[in-house]
């Protein structure tokens, strides 16, 4: 039987060792590699995905030394204590057959603490310390320490190191004027500034061996003023592959670039075409990376030449098996990553234990576990939107008989209306997995079934997962016809004007807009991404920025946000995500207006005040109004339940009303489930 995938799951000899297949999984950050009492859960998290016949893993970032802390006492390899402390981590995932690499990552002006260092006293946009200039001996002090920590990991049983020189670190900034001033041997001309990770890779290889896996993060596109052309990234990339690098990865962009890079708005493999442009001018191996999230779009890069390995990192998150099932042929059950970054992304920046949101055993594998029941129940599940769909899919695995109720005619809930969104596409693949795996399951699927107390009778647990309503701003006018819900407008029910005064600055409402002023959604074109937010080839531009800018294609309707709180509109929006939506709407002219008082709707549009003393009456000049303005709990059914003393389990929307929250629906409807 050919392989369904023969470019990705072909192996890779690399010479003193074989690559099973090209799948790599990339380097994420998660929390458990912080503290060592948490290393057994990272050594189940490794092991899990070895399992699942991943051909390599990159660990999270391990600092060097003190300087290259991220933050304070967080992640590092610099004794032999801790190698020690490791071996449980490479143990675990050699009993299981996989490969393992730490990544050495110096966090340089990035770190958030005082004894951060960079090549110049110059400070990150992103942290609030101000690094101190490294001497020249400062610097050589620096490079020892990669290789103490490359040759500690190989101590603790690692199979390589991934040597972290992109995304803006410590390396990444001598190579770039606009962080390196520097007039020693270390700063200059580019030659001298590209002298540290050549030292850094040449001096590991010395250490390490011949039969020990270095892979280089090298920053294909900075997407930052001043960034390197790419003669100077061609040129580095070869200077590597002489020191002694078995393969080279691919950085897109550093932290502080105002250009989305892992973003689920960003275009499927936006950036293999700058990887691409790298093949051919080195020797040894390539990955490419950046919003590949399924075997069939890494099978295409491939085979497409853009490069030797794809590196995946949260699609990992989201499926641990997605080797195996590749393998096997089921690719519709690999549960997908939707690039949400709200239980990975902002989980870290919060400083909480990384998950995902359509998998939350991501991370947590050692305490929410999925065993088969000894007692099987009869268990009624209603409502198909996230919270259901989780909570039914689980009490299945688990061995309970499940019937899933909605009355809707199709699955998903209010995903229906997230997948609408301009740059939400990848909740089609959400919706299309739930809708594959129940057709995998033993759950009986009851669509277009409105469930009602009768219906519920006989069944040993009741979870409700009914979801939310909007609610009810009590505007005076809003009965009127140029008013709709969110729903209306989402679901296609009514027609829009080119006006419109959208109420309410919440998740739904930034969604709203960008629904509104959107014609064709750039996540659904390269070109016109590209040109959205400025970026160029970085052989004809600088850091791969234009010079122009960002030139978005105009907004098809002028539309109006506006929100109660006197604050600025989109401040809650997700920790990582949420500027990629302010500036959007900024691009498309969106006017966004906080601390208002609603007053009254009529023909002419919307009339608002200001403050508490309801001043400076002004007119929102629209035709259309649109009523964003939170959600309720739709609890009927349970308190149907509960009058004739059935007590349900209430889970999702239904429990809390809290926009349209997946992540915590998915969760707790798997926890719910998992605890029956």
């Amino acid at each position: 039987m050919s392989s369904p995938y023969p470019h990705l799951l072909a192996p890779l000899d690399l010479g003193f060792t074989r690559l099973p297949n090209r799948v790599v999984m990339g380097s994420m950050h998660t929390g458990l590699e912080d503290k060592t009492e948490l290393f057994p859960r990272l050594a189940a998290y490794f092991a899990e995905r070895a399992r699942g016949g991943v051909g390599l893993m990159v660990t999270g970032g391990f600092a060097p030394n003190v300087e290259g802390w991220l933050a304070p006492f967080a992640s590092r390899l610099a004794t032999h204590r801790a190698a020690a402390r490791h071996r449980m981590i490479t143990d675990a995932v050699h009993r299981e057959g996989g490969r393992i690499a730490l990544q050495i990552l110096h966090a340089g002006r990035y770190g958030y603490h005082p004894l951060s260092v960079a090549p110049s006293r110059i400070k990150s946009p992103i942290t609030p310390f101000t690094p101190r200039e490294l001497s020249t001996a400062g610097v050589e002090r620096q490079i020892r320490a990669f290789v103490r920590c490359a040759t500690l990991a190989r101590e603790a049983g690692y199979d390589g190191v991934e040597v972290m020189g992109s995304e803006g670190y410590f390396i990444n900034e001598f190579l770039l004027t606009h962080t390196n001033r520097r007039t020693d041997r270390w700063g200059g001309p580019f030659a001298a500034r590209m002298q540290l990770p050549v030292e850094i890779v040449t001096r590991i290889r010395e250490a390490v061996g011949r039969d020990f896996i270095i892979i280089y993060r090298l920053s294909l596109i900075d997407l930052i003023p001043d960034g390197q052309d790419w003669a100077e990234v061609v040129t580095l990339a070869k200077a590597i592959e002489k020191a002694g690098a078995t393969i080279i990865n691919t950085g897109i962009g550093w932290h502080e670039a105002r250009i989305p890079t892992i973003a689920t708005s960003v275009p499927r493999r936006a950036f293999a075409w700058v990887t691409k442009k790298l093949m051919g001018e080195v020797s040894i191996p390539v990955i490419t990376s950046n919003r590949i999230n399924n075997p069939q779009t890494a099978e295409e890069v491939l085979s497409d030449g853009c490069a030797d390995m794809v590196s995946m990192a949260r699609p990992f998150l989201a499926d641990a098996d997605f080797v195996a099932k590749a393998e096997a042929g089921k690719a519709d059950l690999i549960a997908p990553c939707i690039a949400c970054n709200q239980a990975c992304l902002d989980h870290t920046f919060q400083g909480k234990i990384s998950s995902c949101l359509v998998n939350p055993r991501a991370c947590f594998e050692t305490e929410l576990i999925i065993s088969k029941t000894d007692k099987a129940l009869r268990v009624a599940v209603v409502g198909a939107g996230p919270a259901g769909l989780a909570a039914a899919l689980t009490a299945s695995e688990r061995g309970h008989k499940v019937t899933l109720f909605d009355r809707a005619p199709e699955v998903g809930g209010q995903l229906n209306m997230a997948r609408r969104i301009p740059g939400k596409e990848e909740f089609d693949g959400l919706v299309a997995y739930f809708s594959a795996s129940l057709a995998a399951s033993d759950v009986e699927l009851k669509l277009g079934t409105e469930a009602n107390a009768a219906a519920l009778k006989g069944f040993d647990k009741v979870i409700i997962a009914t979801g939310v309503i909007p609610r009810d701003p009590g505007i005076p006018g809003q009965e009127g016809p140029n008013v709709l819900s969110y729903i209306d407008v989402l679901r296609g029910k009514a027609p829009v004007g080119k006006r419109v005064a959208v109420v309410g600055a919440g998740g739904i409402g930034f969604d709203v807009a960008e629904f509104l002023v959107t014609g064709e959604s750039p996540t659904e074109n390269l070109a016109e991404w590209l040109q959205e937010w400025g970026v160029a080839d970085p052989a004809e531009a600088r850091g791969g920025i234009r010079a122009e800018g960002p030139q978005p294609e105009a907004p098809v309707r002028q539309v109006t946000l506006l929100q109660r709180k006197a604050e600025k509109p989109g401040r809650r929006l997700g920790k990582t995500t949420g500027w990629i939506h302010r500036a959007t709407l900024q691009m498309k002219g969106v006017k966004m207006i906080g601390g208002v008082n609603y007053e009254r709707i009529d023909a002419a549009g919307l009339h608002v005040s200001f403050g508490e003393a309801r001043e400076n009456p002004t007119l929102i000049e629209a035709d259309t109004i649109v009523l964003c303005a939170g959600q309720l709990s739709e609890r009927s059914l349970a308190d149907a339940l509960a009058a004739e003393g059935v007590e349900p389990i209430i889970i999702g929307g239904a429990d809390v009303a809290a926009e349209l929250d997946a992540k915590r629906a998915i969760d707790q409807g798997t926890r719910v489930a998992a605890a029956l």
